[in-house]
């Protein structure tokens, strides 16, 4: 039986009015009010003792300069448009890892063949892989419980994608050398990553994005599988260290295709 305060709830039984403020409380939803404990405290000094890992949710993508994993947050409810300058291994590297995570990739080529053993792979496109040529890519119908990684391999001037970024829908381009595009495409994306180019090459992407002299001396030198990755605040350089699987469906980490 349901009963209110104050109210007979049996024979010979009287429950006590609840006070005021415990009324109030309830009235506003806030539910029964439970045991009362100590409050936890500490000091400043003490923080220090606390390690958290404090980080984003996605895909690692391999370890910075201190051994520490580096994430790529690809499943984001707004538009997020990332360039790769350099070998579709690392490209291949960050598909694999995004249909991982749950995320479907939808691969948009002119050479699908170098796609055709990571789709057998995954189940002939049913698990979360597919390949569509240049131009041909549908809608994906992205929400927060599905999110797509559009992978544009498309050569060096990738025309204008029917299929953009958007909320729960990234957009990876892969860029195998500068070209006129590069320029607008870097602009316009929110990250960056560039492998190994050549000096000239070093010397244009160090005007585009600002870059510091160092960074431009090192981007001819960089080693495979090491991507220094860009963002308007910040620079990162990571290596790209694959599993015994990833190595077995994809090879060795390499810069040229």
């Amino acid at each position: 039986m349901t009963t209110r305060a104050g109210t007979a709830t049996g024979r010979g039984e009287q429950r006590h009015p609840a006070p005021e403020g415990v009324r109030e409380l309830l009235r506003r939803g806030f539910g029964l009010i439970g045991p009362r404990h100590p409050r936890h405290s500490a000091s400043v000094e003490a923080l220090d003792a606390f390690e958290l890992p404090i980080g984003d949710d996605g895909v690692v993508i391999g370890v910075d300069a201190e051994n520490r994993p580096a994430v790529l947050g690809l499943n984001r409810p707004t538009a997020y448009d990332v360039v790769l300058i350099g070998g579709l291994w690392t490209a291949q590297v960050i598909a694999l890892r995004a249909a991982a995570t749950g995320a479907r990739v939808a691969v948009e080529t002119g050479r699908p063949q170098a796609w055709m053993q990571m789709v057998h792979a995954m189940g002939g496109g049913q698990n979360g892989l597919a390949v569509y040529d240049v131009g041909r890519v549908p809608p994906q119908g992205t929400s927060a419980g599905t999110p797509v990684l559009v992978v544009r391999d498309c050569g060096m001037r990738p025309p204008r994608g029917r299929v953009v970024s958007g909320p729960w829908q990234s957009v990876l381009t892969v860029l195998p050398y500068l070209s006129p595009v590069a320029p607008r495409l870097v602009r316009q994306a929110r990250l960056v990553g560039v492998q190994r180019v050549s000096p000239d090459e070093a010397a244009e992407l160090g005007r585009t994005m600002t870059l510091p002299r160092a960074d431009v001396d090192a981007l001819p030198t960089l080693p495979d599988g090491l991507t220094l990755w860009c963002t308007d605040h910040d620079r990162q350089y990571v290596m790209t260290q694959p599993t015994d699987a990833e190595v077995g469906l994809l090879g060795t980490p390499r810069r040229m295709d």
